[in-house]
């Protein structure tokens, strides 16, 4: 049956079994409380607030209905899903951040990876004062220290995306 959730602002909600499956952290911790097949009687507290989580569940609700192709083994995921982009195109950038923090604390991997790829994509189509201007950095680099720092980042993103 369906679990109930509490997040840390708004209503309670109740997720289908197959949309939790796609939380790892929240599996790991039904496991461990001996709820695998059983439902809690109160909701589950999350520190994920409403709207954001609202997000989660949208997500993963058309992320079932269409997965995500897979790419061959030892391929890096580097295209979107005309789908996945639409989603991502559609939030804020406050928004944006707060679905990668719950997608990291809930540890649903289809979500950061989505979310992540997103992020890389457009600072990949972005100039530095483009960056700089988006994102309100005021701080300046020397050119080495730009350099290095998009080799750095590129490799977080493209480890953390290609991570199963």
């Amino acid at each position: 049956g369906d679990l109930p959730f509490q997040p840390s602002t708004g209503e309670a909600v109740h997720v289908s079994r197959e949309i939790v499956d796609l939380m790892g952290s929240i599996g790991t911790m039904l496991k461990d409380l001996g709820f695998e097949k059983t439902v809690p009687n109160e909701p589950i507290s999350i520190e994920v607030k409403g709207e954001i989580f609202s997000k989660v569940l949208q997500f993963a609700e058309k992320y079932l209905q269409k997965p995500s192709e897979k790419p061959p083994d030892g391929k890096k995921k580097l295209k979107l899903a005309d789908w996945e982009r639409q989603f991502c195109d559609e939030l804020d950038k406050p928004t944006l951040f707060h679905l990668i923090c719950a997608a990291d604390f809930l540890d649903m991997k289809p979500l950061l990876d989505v979310t992540l790829l997103y992020l890389a994509m457009k600072l990949r189509s972005l100039t530095t004062d483009e960056i700089r201007k988006e994102y309100g950095i005021t701080v300046s680099f020397t050119p080495e220290e730009v350099s290095k720092a998009e080799k750095d980042f590129e490799g977080i993103i493209i480890n953390t995306v290609s991570k199963k």
